[in-house]
């Protein structure tokens, strides 16, 4: 299965999450829209799907009968519930891709049957086709189906394989992690303000540093304790900011943050 061939994907949950993934795959020429299938309750959440050409069929029970991946996007709290009801449907011919977030393999392996699950976990900028998505394997999950996730997400971003046990930590940081970015902009941008920039101006200044940075980051592979050494000269500008950070705590504060997020997963896990 790590080639996408004629395969059909179900979203078993129309949310935005779900809404982008399929976008993104149809942008990408990975899925067709021909090819997607989704059943849900809410009239507008089926507009939303069918206006990019995916198939609005009339049951849960008839997608993932129609489907060989079928993608979980509903709310924690309703997996069981769901998966329950469709258990005798998740043949081994079906993949199951959860998104649902805290919703451990042994319990989606469990309520799934015989199907073979891989629990993936991506970020909201795969709304803007740039997520940070991990995956984990469940214990029928093989290296086809790996390929084919990966083949998937990297349609809206990047995907990483991790143990599963590692997915709290990973919650803590990329999973939450843009909430901590959106207010460093939204903190640049007020100060740009304080200092005279008029409010969008510096709104967009704040955002396209960031945006920048992170792609400096990313294309050079430079540590980012040096690509900041490279932009701080002796007695300059950027080495009197960053000593305000310094002194505010601020590396100290986001790893924090992270380590908080990541153990407040943990405990909504066992929940």
């Amino acid at each position: 299965m790590g080639e996408v061939g004629e395969l059909k994907i179900g979203f078993l949950g129309a949310g935005k999450m779900a809404e982008a993934i399929a976008r993104g795959l149809r942008n990408a020429g990975v899925f067709p829209s021909s090819r997607m299938r989704t059943a849900h309750a809410r009239l507008p959440r089926r507009e939303a799907f069918s206006s990019f050409g995916v198939t609005i069929l009339p049951s849960n029970a008839k997608l993932v009968e129609e489907c060989q991946v079928v993608l979980l996007g509903v709310k924690p709290q309703v997996v069981k519930e769901v998966l329950v009801d469709l258990k005798p449907l998740f043949s081994e011919d079906k993949l199951l891709l959860s998104i649902a977030a805290g919703v451990k393999l042994k319990d989606l392996e469990e309520w799934a049957g015989n199907a073979r699950v891989v629990r993936v976990m991506p970020n909201t900028p795969c709304l803007v086709g740039e997520t940070t998505a991990v995956m984990s394997l469940g214990n029928k999950a093989t290296a086809k189906d790996e390929q084919l996730v990966k083949t998937l997400f990297e349609a809206v971003g990047e995907i990483w394989t991790v143990k599963e046990k590692l997915l709290d930590a990973v919650t803590g940081l990329s999973g939450s992690g843009p909430a901590y970015i959106y207010l460093a902009i939204e903190a640049m941008a007020d100060g740009g303000v304080a200092a005279g920039l008029p409010r969008d101006l510096a709104l967009a200044l704040a955002s396209q540093t960031v945006l920048g940075a992170a792609k400096m980051v990313r294309d050079t592979k430079k540590n980012p304790g040096q690509l900041k050494d490279e932009v701080a000269s002796p007695a300059g500008t950027t080495i009197a900011g960053i000593y305000e950070l310094e002194k505010g705590g601020l590396r100290a504060t986001l790893m924090s943050a992270v380590i908080a997020a990541a153990k407040r997963s943990e405990e909504l896990s066992k929940t």
